[in-house]
Order: C-alpha cells, then sequence, then structure tokens
C-alpha cells in the first residue's frame, strides 16, 4: 500500500483574520484567473452541519495547466482542472481536492490523487504541539512553520507593496515586521493546517506529492503576505460587506475564466457520464504512460481525452 504524505502547516499572522481571509481568497483568486486559467466559483451559499454548525460550503473548478512544472504539463491535457469543495465552520475549515469515487470533488486528469485539508484557528503563537494529535494520532507527519515576513516567495510573485517587512498599515498603524515579530505583535493567531497529499501512482509518488506539498506551502504563504499588505482595504468591512465584496468578484473573476471553458466542460461531464472504463487491476508507471499515448492522440477531440480516466 502506499504511504500518503501528512505536513502540519504552522501560520502565526498579525491581524484579525476571518474577514481579511475572505477578501484576500476573493482578490487573489481575481488577479490569478486570467487567459482560461484560473478559479471558477461553483457554488457559495451557506451550509449547516449537526457537529461544526453554521457554516459556508464553496464549490470551485481550478484550472491550472499552465501553473504545473514542465514534467507535468508534458503528459496533462491542454484544458485540465481539479474541483475543490472547502466547508468553512470557522474556526475549523475542510477543504478537499480529489479524484476518484466519491461524494464532493470531480478531478478532470488525474488518477488515485487527492489533498485533503483541515484548518483550525487559534489566538496563540504557534504553540500547540497537539492541535492535530486527534486526527492524526497514529499518522507520521512533517511540522512546517511558515512566517509571512521573512520566508522567501517565488520570485516570480514577489511585490514589494505586498512585502510585511516594508509594509505599513495606515488604517491600522501595523506593519514593516522585523526578525521575532510574532514575540511582539499584538493581536496575533495561528491558523493551523493538517495537509495531506495521496497519489497512488508507482515511481511519480513521491515526486508529485512533495510537489504538491510545496505548491500548497507557497500558495499559504503568498496569500497571508498579501492579506497583511491589503489590511487597509478590508480593515472597515463587516461580514456582510465582505460577503458582497466575495459575491462581485467571483462574477468578475468567472467571467475571466469561464468564456474560453465552459462548453468544453459541459461536453466533459456529460460524455464522462455516458462512458464508463474500468481501471486497472495494477495501476503502475506502465499503465499510467499508455493512458497518455492516448490521451495525446485524441486531445484535438477536445472530449476524449477528458472521459479516460470517469470511474
Amino acid at each position: 500500500m502506499c504511504n500518503m504524505k501528512l505536513i502540519d502547516f504552522v501560520l502565526g499572522f498579525a491581524l484579525q483574520y476571518r474577514i481579511g481571509q475572505l477578501y484576500m481568497i476573493s482578490k487573489h483568486s481575481h488577479e490569478q484567473s486570467d487567459r482560461g486559467e484560473g478559479v471558477e466559483v461553483v457554488q457559495n451559499e451557506p451550509y449547516e452541519d449537526p457537529n461544526h454548525g453554521n457554516g459556508q460550503l464553496t464549490e470551485k473548478r481550478v484550472y491550472l495547466n499552465s501553473k504545473l512544472p514542465s514534467w507535468a504539463r508534458a503528459v496533462v491535457p491542454k484544458i485540465f482542472y481539479v474541483t475543490e469543495k472547502a466547508w468553512n465552520y470557522y474556526p475549523y475549515t475542510i477543504t478537499g481536492k480529489e479524484c476518484g469515487r466519491n461524494d464532493y470533488c470531480f478531478c478532470s486528469f488525474l488518477p488515485k490523487f487527492s489533498i485533503h485539508i483541515e484548518t483550525k484557528y487559534e489566538d496563540n503563537k504557534g504553540s500547540n504541539d497537539s492541535i492535530f494529535d486527534k486526527e492524526a494520532k497514529d499518522l507520521e507527519r512533517e511540522v512546517c512553520f511558515i512566517d509571512i515576513a521573512s520566508d522567501e516567495i517565488p520570485e516570480r510573485y514577489y511585490k514589494e507593496s505586498e512585502d510585511p517587512k516594508y509594509f505599513k498599515s495606515q488604517k491600522t498603524g501595523r506593519g514593516q515586521l522585523k526578525e521575532g515579530w510574532r514575540e511582539t505583535h499584538q493581536p496575533i493567531m495561528c491558523s493551523y493546517k493538517l495537509v495531506t497529499v495521496k497519489f497512488e501512482v508507482w515511481g511519480l509518488q513521491t515526486r508529485v506529492e512533495q510537489f504538491v506539498h510545496k505548491v500548497v506551502r507557497d500558495i499559504l504563504l503568498i496569500g497571508h503576505r498579501q492579506a497583511f499588505a491589503w489590511v487597509d482595504e478590508w480593515y472597515d468591512m463587516t461580514m456582510d460587506d465582505v460577503r458582497e465584496y466575495e459575491k462581485n468578484m467571483h462574477e468578475k473573476t468567472n467571467i475571466k475564466v469561464c468564456n474560453q471553458h465552459s462548453s468544453t466542460v459541459d461536453e466533459i461531464e456529460s460524455h464522462a457520464k455516458a462512458r464508463v472504463f474500468k481501471k486497472p487491476r495494477t495501476w503502475g508507471v506502465e499503465n499510467f504512460y499508455e493512458t497518455h499515448k492516448i490521451l495525446f492522440f485524441t486531445r484535438k477531440k477536445n472530449l476524449m481525452s477528458y472521459s479516460l480516466f470517469s470511474r
């Protein structure tokens, strides 16, 4: 059996968080969406859970072909997306990106791939080492601390105006975070994330899982740097204000992303439901590349390449 990889990300944050998080996600998604790639919001509505209470259910399609490394782009179709569902019961959230047989996700391409993220927020500086002991009691984990001020981000995403070391808020007076800022700044909270990545394809598992964990870490770091640097934009917002902003940004982002993909995606899903392909008993690297050969041959049809992996 393949071993999945788990990492605890511990991220301290020197601001009131909930509204800033919602604002950041909406604006960041809009900025990163262009030319038919990015984040399409399919569903965003209130949701009630018997255990966690009232929350928000969000479903998104993430188109990300150009974000993949060259070795991955060589074997995926031109239009590739992952469906993500998130249940936000702040201060607890669950996010899933998965393909295979499940009740909440659809992946347009990758077999046996899943990402599961559990998040808990606490008013401390990252000192709770046992916060996920119940969820991952007997599993080996790696702990990764993320510092929004001192950790480096990929050069292509760097903006001095979004660097917490240089940014200073006009409304709050906070900013220009220096080394050791977590020990001196108030208010401060910590976002704890238990990230589980599983890709059960022999010969590719380690490489893919390590790559996904790096991408998740970079997204967390960049997004929270932006939430800090955009504080003057959201600081005076109420929850109703940020929900209205979120709705407007989702509509604008969907226009940027969906025009190119809407008809193609409808065809993909319709065709996938109409056809059934049995998974081989052993899904190793030979099966993986054999299927890719079929994929390349049929890519021009813009349809069959996606139904090959329907379950």
